[in-house]
């Protein structure tokens, strides 16, 4: 885990970190959302969709910007204000994601950054942009 603090950050900073994304954390996911929409649930409904397998939930895709920012940018010392999310492909279970966040903006007045972030498939396409607003710590 990182400790960054606000004083330690610059634009430009990046982070990085991979995840596959298991069968186990979409169950996870389910018994703490409770989404069981036939696309995340059923393999037979989502390849009668048009996809390979279950679609991945959106939010547990989404749910790693958490991490990015709590674990790796800047770290312990932040407290989240704000993650926009844009999904622009399907993940699938088995899937293996890169997520990276660049600092675009450091705001000493009011003690937050700026994280533009990126989640890319094992293939380099780009599944999910995220924009994240954290507070840190001075």
């Amino acid at each position: 885990m990182n400790s960054y603090t606000l004083a330690d950050i610059t634009p430009g900073m990046t982070e990085s970190f991979t995840v596959t994304v298991t069968e186990a954390m979409m169950d996870a996911f389910y018994a703490v959302s409770g989404d069981n929409s036939p696309i995340h649930m059923d393999a037979d409904y989502a390849a009668g969709r048009g996809y390979p397998g279950r679609v991945v939930y959106g939010m547990l895709g989404a749910s790693f910007f958490s991490t990015l920012a709590g674990v790796y940018l800047p770290g312990e010392h932040c407290l989240l204000h704000s993650v926009e999310a844009r999904f622009a492909k399907p993940v699938f279970i088995g899937d293996t994601l890169t997520v990276t966040g660049k600092v675009t903006e450091v705001n000493d007045t009011f003690g937050e950054i700026t994280v533009k972030a990126v989640i890319e498939n094992q293939n380099g396409q780009k599944v999910t942009r995220g924009l994240i607003k954290a507070g840190v710590a001075k």
